[in-house]
């Protein structure tokens, strides 16, 4: 699997829980909580749902609560894959 990226994620955060048009996504936002960019707990669960289907990797319910930033989940995610 290529590294999972900050693009890669963005693309997956705007089609899984879509994004507040007041919200930029596009700065840097690896160290932002998800909260803060408006995603609720059930859009963080489609979000790492969406991860496991298009990508392959699972993420468990029980992880993806303590996923509060888009780094966190990257990290994970590339972990996982064997990437990083």
């Amino acid at each position: 699997m290529k590294d999972f990226d900050l693009d890669d994620l963005r693309k997956v955060m705007l089609i899984s829980a879509g994004v507040d048009e007041g919200i930029d996504i596009e700065g840097d936002i690896l160290d932002t909580s998800f909260t803060d960019m408006g995603f609720d707990s059930l859009a963080v669960l489609e979000l790492v749902s969406r991860i496991e289907r298009d990508w392959g990797v699972a993420v468990p319910d029980e992880v993806a609560s303590d996923l509060k930033t888009p780094g966190e989940v990257l990290d994970y995610v590339n972990r996982r894959a064997g990437v990083n």
